[in-house]
């Protein structure tokens, strides 16, 4: 196939989440100099997933979790997504507990394909003797008020819900991000951004460097990003958006490095161990 023109605008879709929006705000809007005009679409990782699974965007912010599944058509960039220490996702639930009681237990999770899901998997594995019962798929602003109102017994949360559970009476079970790290050592990969590979090598190293150039350009002028970040922040605190900014935009944020290709390879490699995923063929992982 041949490499898309640069003159043609780049379909892209992330979510409007603080910290996408916060990453991409510069390309976005036209401040990084020599980068190929956006078009721009908002969607939730469920969404994307999806998406990246169809082969419908260019450039897609998705769950590190689907990438044995699109690695063939994306490949993984080496920036812009989500890693971190400390913002793992929670399962909560409204009494406090212990792993045991989610035995048979209902709980909702924002994607079956999400990192956040695998890692509950994985946890649970491990935790919930028996395992736990149905698991139901709900937007991820939809979880909290569903295990508040008891139609579920407990909830894997995700992004800002990590700030704001208590506001809706629940507690927290367990940290899938603090067990992994106690396992691994690792960082927790939650959100990857692919490109297609078919705009060829050359187009996606320009990209990486677009990408990395927006983060730098929000780092040094953090007020620049701030009513894109509102904007799509879904009625969010600012105070509340600012935290989630700083949790998962950091040094992974504007390269993966060592450690964070560990942390992935890890993640999948466990998964594809335990049969959650397919197994990544050998250079799944290389960057043009």
């Amino acid at each position: 196939m041949t490499p898309q023109s640069a003159a043609q605008p780049l379909s892209i879709a992330y979510s409007p989440c603080p910290n996408d929006t916060f990453v991409f705000d510069a390309w976005a809007h036209g401040r990084v100099p020599g980068a190929p005009s956006p078009d721009v679409t908002f969607a939730d990782i469920d969404i994307t997933n999806g998406m990246a699974e169809r082969g419908e965007s260019d450039l897609l912010k998705v769950s590190y979790a689907v990438l044995p599944w699109v690695l063939d058509e994306y490949a993984l960039l080496p920036c812009g997504g989500a890693l971190g220490r400390g913002c793992g996702p929670l399962v909560l639930t409204r009494e406090p507990g212990a792993a045991k009681d989610l035995a048979g237990k209902t709980v909702a999770v924002p994607s079956e394909r999400s990192t956040a899901y695998l890692l509950f998997r994985l946890w649970a594995a491990a935790e919930v003797p028996g395992g736990v019962g149905e698991i139901r798929v709900l937007p991820f602003h939809e979880i909290m008020p569903a295990v508040r109102d008891g139609l579920v017994d407990a909830g894997l949360v995700i992004h800002e819900a990590r700030f704001t559970y208590q506001n809706y009476g629940l507690h927290r079970l367990a940290d899938m991000g603090e067990h992994w790290e106690l396992t691994t050592g690792l960082p927790i990969p939650l959100g990857a951004i692919i490109a297609k590979r078919s705009l060829g090598a050359e187009r996606l190293r320009e990209l990486a460097e677009t990408i990395r150039t927006s983060v730098r350009m929000a780092w040094d002028d953090p007020e620049a990003s701030r009513p894109y970040v509102l904007e799509h922040a879904q009625e969010m605190d600012p105070a509340v958006a600012d935290q989630h900014i700083g949790l998962y935009v950091n040094e992974f944020t504007a390269d993966l490095g060592e450690d964070g290709y560990a942390a992935v390879r890890g993640l999948l490699t466990r998964a594809a161990a335990e049969g959650l995923v397919p197994p990544l063929g050998p250079d799944a992982l290389e960057f043009a």
